[in-house]
């Protein structure tokens, strides 16, 4: 006999599947009075019965930037997906990994940064963090192991993306958090691309992780919004510093994030089949020089890829040989499909031009030609192909010979 959902504080933490968990965890029918969706509540003053549950806080929810149901709804759905101690929401993924490391990070620290990291990461790093006199190093994606030869007595923080949201590169966390060892360093994980059902870092290592939940938690393209889920031992230490930054979320936007996050796995297939087979086409394209995604046989991380991933995401990059700047004009402003936009995540498809060079401390971007990252929405997979295969025929015929 199938056991009967429970209620969510009653939820089993082991009992059922992410699926399960995605339509059922975060929702309280019996106190909404039967209404499927953890209502918006919103609200900043919260009243006491009494001066001495003032005195003992006793109350569910004490101030309105500290916590109520519809943000709770949302933190407990992603914590039990991440398999995290606690899950705290902000207003973006920048802001998410600024909190995070501001947490973990002070004056006279040093910490490592993966050299195709999200760039507004970087650009945090670069300006707030080295004003605030911390170190900033950045280390090859690929180094593994071999990051034990770049920590130091203050490193404080090991940055990983993986894959990079850019390039693709496929991160080895078990060796990097086998070479922490039992250090002090908090090893923080971007988990945009592949989301915690298809990579959960905290079981590989991880100590945080985060997302830009703008993208794949949304799935709409109507919200900004990030999460920072931590294990048991740097839980408190960034509660601490998200309370004292005032970090909050509107139940409006958690409310949306929670209607995204019921679909998030049907979403997540169809936007790995059609990735997928548009990531396989184009290797079949000959002006196409190299196609950049972890889940296809030829990319140099696909075995790390299989052996730490479930699954894979809507995103990738393929090259086109070098040409000047006329030539990805002819092709992208006549695109009827693909839409030219910096986020991903949504129903539409996207793609921009990405200039790798500048962003590249450790290593060197050795590959030719221009690159493009695309993300494959929802449209006819055959009407896509159409669409990209004409921009790339314009490319080239203003490309010289």
């Amino acid at each position: 006999m199938t056991e009967k959902l429970m209620s969510n504080d009653e939820l089993p933490t082991s009992k059922f599947g992410d699926e399960t968990v995605l339509t059922h965890h975060g929702r309280e029918s019996k106190s909404q009075y039967g209404f499927v969706n953890t209502p918006i509540v919103r609200g900043s003053t919260v009243l006491f019965e009494s001066y001495e549950d003032l005195l003992a806080g006793k109350s569910a929810y004490k101030y309105g930037r500290h916590g109520n149901p519809t943000n709770d709804a949302v933190e407990q759905v992603i914590s039990k997906l991440e398999g995290a101690s606690q899950t705290f929401l902000a207003p973006s993924g920048l802001n998410a990994i600024s909190t995070a490391l501001t947490a973990v990070a002070h004056a006279g620290d040093h910490i490592l940064i993966s050299d195709s990291a999200y760039e507004p990461t970087r650009q945090f790093c670069d300006s707030v963090l080295r004003a605030n006199k911390v170190e900033i190093e950045y280390y090859d994606p690929r180094i593994g192991n071999r990051i034990s030869e770049l920590l130091r007595e203050n490193t404080k923080a090991i940055v990983t993306e993986s894959p990079g949201s850019l390039t693709f590169e496929v991160q080895d966390l078990p060796a990097i958090a086998k070479a922490r060892d039992d250090r002090d360093i908090a090893i923080i994980v971007d988990n945009s691309w592949a989301t915690p059902l298809y990579y959960k870092p905290l079981s590989l290592g991880a100590d945080i992780v985060i997302h830009a939940g703008t993208k794949m938690f949304v799935g709409h393209s109507d919200v900004m919004f990030g999460t920072i889920s931590t294990n048991k031992k740097w839980t408190e230490k960034v509660r601490a510093t998200y309370r004292a930054l005032g970090v909050c979320v509107s139940p409006e936007d958690s409310f949306l994030v929670a209607r995204g996050l019921r679909t998030l796995s049907l979403r997540m297939k169809e936007h790995q089949q059609r990735a997928l087979q548009m990531a396989k086409w184009l290797e079949t394209i000959p002006a196409v020089e190299k196609v950049f995604h972890p889940a296809l046989a030829q990319h140099p991380d696909h075995e790390i890829f299989k052996r730490d991933f479930a699954g894979s995401g809507s995103l990738f990059s393929f090259t086109l040989r070098d040409a000047p700047q006329k030539a990805i004009s002819e092709m992208l402003n006549h695109m009827r499909l693909f839409g030219m936009g910096y986020s991903w995540g949504g129903f539409e498809s996207l793609m921009i031009p990405v200039k790798i060079d500048q962003q590249r401390f450790a290593t060197d971007w050795v590959e030719k030609g221009n690159l493009f990252r695309i993300h494959v929405g929802f449209e006819d997979l055959e009407d896509l192909k159409a669409d990209l295969g004409d921009g790339i025929a314009r490319y080239n015929a203003a490309s010289p010979a």
